[in-house]
């Protein structure tokens, strides 16, 4: 067990480098001769897993900088809470994720906040991961993008420090090349879904 646990790494190490080497021809020929064909079944597998896709350029559309109105409610039937803001969004990782940060106002007080969002090979799913100076927790979610309405459907949980764990939808839609739409829905008291934000980007000129 111990010896395979140790060909287990060096096969991972051996992945890293192939992935990041810029010669895929040249890597097959200088690697395969080395690995029997488990270990090139497994490298060939941490190569597709590691290489960003067709699914990750979709995330292109995000890159730049941007404007951006949001509104949100703290219940269905309250006015609105308006303020604005910038965001400003760019590859990380090689083009495997992208790294987003926000400024601007909520409650009259600075918000700053961050998201890296990605696409799993594995998983077939965009993976977003949210952090902001409103709290302490880390907000998560999964989902899905349907190319011919260019919608993006996320599901994931946060914290709430008054009601611990909760679930939410949200769904960004492109309105066209220097627009798109964030809706945040939340559930309220009664476990009723209701829009509790949205916000309008622009992409600045």
């Amino acid at each position: 067990m111990r010896k395979f646990s140790i060909l287990m790494v060096l096969v991972v190490v051996i992945c890293m480098y192939a992935c990041n080497s810029p010669s895929p021809s040249q890597q097959k020929k200088e690697n395969a001769p080395n690995l029997n064909p488990t270990q090139q079944e497994l490298m060939a597998k941490w190569q597709a897993y590691a290489t960003p896709g067709e699914a990750h350029k979709e995330l292109g559309y995000f890159i730049g900088s941007w404007n951006y109105t949001v509104s949100w409610w703290m219940k269905p039937d309250s006015p609105p809470e308006v303020s604005n803001g910038t965001s400003d969004a760019k590859w990380i990782m090689g083009g495997r994720f992208v790294e987003m940060n926000v400024n601007g106002t909520s409650m009259g007080t600075p918000f700053e906040g961050m998201a890296i969002i990605g696409y799993n090979n594995f998983s077939k799913q965009y993976t977003n991961v949210w952090i902001d100076n409103m709290g302490t927790g880390v907000m998560t979610a999964t989902g899905s993008y349907d190319k011919k309405t260019k919608t993006m459907i996320e599901n994931g949980t946060y914290t709430c420090p008054v009601e611990g764990k909760k679930s939410f939808r949200r769904v960004t839609k492109i309105v066209d090349g220097d627009n798109y739409l964030y809706e945040f829905f939340n559930s309220s008291h009664d476990g009723k879904e209701f829009r509790a934000m949205e916000i309008k980007y622009t992409r600045k000129k």
